[in-house]
């Protein structure tokens, strides 16, 4: 037997472990600053609710893990996390609208492995179910947005509206039955290139024509910004289109909000559950091409499921692995372990068992030596884990009521008694 970790997964030693903690720690004072609570759901769904043609589609049916139980129950590890939320509304239907709530957890498909692609990774989520307005969309973006100051890391917000690119396609004559198709294909555009969708939509049946009449609607004007691409261009094309209309006043709430977007006309999302709003992030000055960040609006799944009424919902997904990626490329901090102090006791034990849990219970994070190592063996076991403090406990400290606390980056030592050691290492 040959120990090897799976393909497409990966372990994350403690130093690692920390960063990514730090990271989901800092995202999640965001979403509970703006009112979002904690919600979880199994790691595993009934197969039919994830094959739901209300779910995620064929294509994301391709990369998921399906398995049966020893009831012969078909089930299937979850491959994103909205729709196990929506499936939580559906069986809850007393829940409070607006429902908001995040989720961080695993999730899990099986498709082709790339240098930032994994086949397990952690997704964490916003969405807020109950809201039609454009309030909710332009409340995650600007989440979104503290979001990753607060990380420190520069980003671009594109946004796009599905029903504005559905009329884009329809007016160069692809058909309601064709849209899903070719906006799995236009979904691809910043992975494979315009050739790649040329290919693959020929692939597909569509002739030249057509294909060079999708690409070229999808940029209508690339000079122009934003503001002038929407107010100008598209508002000539599409005075009547709900989708405009929708970008227009989201883009109006941005701005109250003082949060930078950049409008995309081609931006897809390809899941076939999204209906308005979509947005993708993407990084600046960074080897993370690949979007970080991604979501939009489904207001039609949870009904679909129930089987009646309208639940308007939108959310968005936070990829941690390739958000530690892009975070330990520009933050070179290592940070081994998680304690304060290291206790090393001389010749008592006992005494520095009792200081130890005394410690603890003013939340301080401490490490003991449990195996009698000498002091100089301690130092150099804290030097190599990066311990910021070293606490020797020796009988001659004790008779004076006192202990000996080194610091291991300057070198300096201080005797402290009790009540100035804790009110140190609170503060330190």
């Amino acid at each position: 037997m040959k120990l090897q970790i799976p393909k497409g997964t990966r372990d994350f030693k403690p130093e690692e472990a920390i960063i990514r903690d730090k990271i989901v720690s800092t995202l999640k004072d965001v979403f509970e600053v703006y009112g979002y609570s904690p919600l979880d759901t199994p790691a595993f769904e009934k197969f039919d609710i994830l094959a739901s043609k209300y779910a995620g589609g064929d294509e994301i049916l391709k990369e998921t893990f399906k398995f049966k139980d020893q009831g012969k129950r078909e089930l299937a590890l979850r491959y994103d996390l909205t729709v196990p939320m929506c499936r939580f509304v559906g069986t809850n239907p007393n829940v409070k609208m607006p429902f908001k709530r995040y989720q961080v957890g695993e999730v899990f498909r099986d498709g082709p492995v790339e240098r930032t692609r994994y086949r397990q990774f952690t997704q964490c989520d916003v969405d807020v179910v109950g809201i039609k307005d454009m309030t909710a969309d332009a409340e995650i973006i600007a989440l979104t947005a503290r979001a990753f100051k607060k990380l420190g890391l520069e980003v671009v917000i594109k946004v796009n509206n599905r029903k504005l690119l559905d009329d884009l396609l329809e007016s160069v004559g692809v058909k309601k039955n064709e849209l899903e198709t070719v906006i799995l294909s236009i979904d691809k555009l910043n992975k494979i290139g315009k050739e790649g969708v040329k290919k693959e939509l020929k692939e597909k049946g569509f002739c030249k024509k057509r294909i060079d009449n999708i690409l070229v609607t999808l940029y209508p004007s690339p000079a122009g910004s934003s503001e002038r691409l929407i107010n100008k261009t598209l508002t000539k094309l599409f005075p009547k289109s709900e989708g405009l209309k929708e970008i227009k006043e989201l883009f109006s709430l941005l701005k109250i909000l003082n949060v930078n977007v950049e409008f995309d006309v081609s931006l897809a999302r390809g899941l076939s559950y999204y209906t308005g709003t979509v947005i993708e992030v993407f990084l600046k000055n960074s080897n993370v091409k690949t979007s970080i960040c991604a979501g939009g609006r489904y207001d039609n799944m949870i009904g679909n499921f129930i089987g009646k009424g309208i639940y308007p919902a939108i959310g968005i997904s936070f990829g941690l692995d390739r958000i530690y990626d892009a975070y330990v490329e520009k933050n070179k901090e290592e940070q081994k372990t998680v304690t304060k102090v290291y206790i090393a006791p001389i010749g008592t034990f006992n005494e520095s068992l009792k200081i130890a849990e005394e410690l603890r219970n003013e939340n301080v994070k401490v490490d003991i030596d449990l195996t009698g190592k000498g002091p100089s063996k301690n130092l150099k076991y804290a030097n190599s884990l990066g311990i910021p403090y070293v606490l020797f406990v020796g009988e001659d400290e004790l008779k004076q009521g006192k202990v000996k606390l080194k610091d291991m980056k300057s070198g300096e030592e201080k005797l402290m008694n009790p009540e100035e050691l804790v009110v140190f290492l609170q503060e330190g």
